[in-house]
């Protein structure tokens, strides 16, 4: 009677073991599928993440209008736009004789003298010779370039640029606080410091401007 009690008791110690044995399985189980779910679950949410959407991206702008200097009858407007890094400017213009132009940034936004020289030099923050834009040689980063006057005396002008910016902390890049000068010739993009491109006929500021 003995020897059967304990061959019993064997028996069901068993048993205990392998039921025990089979939940530690599963539970390693449920936590491989919990692992896995989490990985879905973080995949699903990378999926939902919104991209910004460029038509919703901050614009910057700035307006400015242009001054007849040296006896000219120049007018006209100017619009610098900043958006994604890239600085467009959209410029139409009055009353200038037909023919080639040079048109420039310089370096000060000041327009209040006759002849335009109030607003200095070419800007040059870089500290390069004088060229063409994308000269390899070397340009300044207002050496915009030349464009070309109707019979009616009206020009339009389209200019983009990553180099430029809005009103940022680069002073190699920011536009504020410079000046937009038309002159009555155009610019040889050989003839240093500025291309001999004749007197200023038209100032303009760039001063302020504003987030859109």
């Amino acid at each position: 009677m003995k020897n059967l009690n304990i061959y019993v008791f064997s028996i069901i110690a068993v048993g205990l073991l392998a039921f025990s044995c089979k939940d530690a399985i599963q539970a390693e189980e449920g936590g491989g599928n919990q692992t896995d779910t989490s990985s879905v679950e973080k995949s699903n949410e990378s999926k939902n993440v919104q991209l910004a959407d460029p038509l919703e991206a901050k614009k910057i702008v700035s307006k400015t209008t242009l001054t007849a200097k040296s006896g000219s009858n120049a007018t006209g407007e100017i619009i610098f736009e900043e958006k994604l890094g890239q600085v467009v400017m959209e410029a139409k213009f009055e009353g200038l004789n037909p023919g080639t132009h040079a048109i420039h940034l310089h370096e000060t936004a000041n327009c209040s003298s006759d002849d335009g020289k109030s607003a200095g030099g070419h800007w040059n923050p870089t500290n390069e010779r004088h060229g063409k834009w994308g000269d390899a040689e070397g340009f300044h980063k207002g050496d915009i370039g030349n464009f070309e006057v109707k019979d009616d005396g009206t020009a339009t002008v389209n200019f983009e640029t990553a180099d430029w910016c809005i009103g940022c902390d680069d002073e190699t890049k920011n536009i504020i606080g410079r000046s937009v000068i038309i002159h009555e010739g155009g610019d040889d993009f050989i003839s240093q410091p500025s291309g001999d491109a004749g007197k200023r006929v038209g100032c303009a500021e760039i001063s302020e401007y504003h987030e859109k």
